[in-house]
């Protein structure tokens, strides 16, 4: 399947998967950015992507970012719908500083991944009662034997 995909600084490669068995693409700072300590910040990905019917846009951590840069994705992962793609929807990568040092990350930097996922829509029926029993709440599986 081909995705159409619209590079916004064309001095930089479009994403590519770096071997035969990579499930995510590295998507790369389109510019120098500061994070300062504790701080949030968008850093813009240079890609518009046209996410194809079926499917979303993941956008994770790449597992080396925490190690080498300081940095993590505040909400774990982040989800490109489809009809996030006019021209002006550049993916962006939202970071959390957790050291208390400034992190430069420089134009170029692989700084998240993104991973095509297969998704569904369903209908909702909304029910008085549910038949199921209760489990026992957040965290109720770590007790059980």
């Amino acid at each position: 399947m081909k995705i159409r995909i619209k590079r916004i600084d064309k001095s930089l490669p479009l994403p590519i998967y770096e071997t035969d068995g990579s499930v995510g693409f590295d998507l790369l700072a389109r510019e120098d950015v500061l994070v300062e300590p504790k701080e949030i910040v968008l850093i813009p990905s240079n890609v518009i992507v046209e996410v194809p019917d079926g499917y979303a846009l993941i956008v994770a951590s790449r597992s080396s970012t925490p190690r080498k840069h300081g940095l993590t994705k505040p909400h774990g992962i982040g989800v490109i719908d489809k009809d996030y793609c006019g021209p002006k929807d550049e993916v962006k990568i939202q970071v959390y500083n957790f050291t208390n040092e400034t992190v430069e990350i420089k134009k170029g930097t692989k700084i998240a991944q993104g991973l095509f996922m297969r998704v569904d829509r369903f209908e909702f029926e909304e029910i008085d009662e549910v038949s199921n029993k209760s489990r026992g709440g957040f965290g109720s599986t770590d007790n059980q034997q």
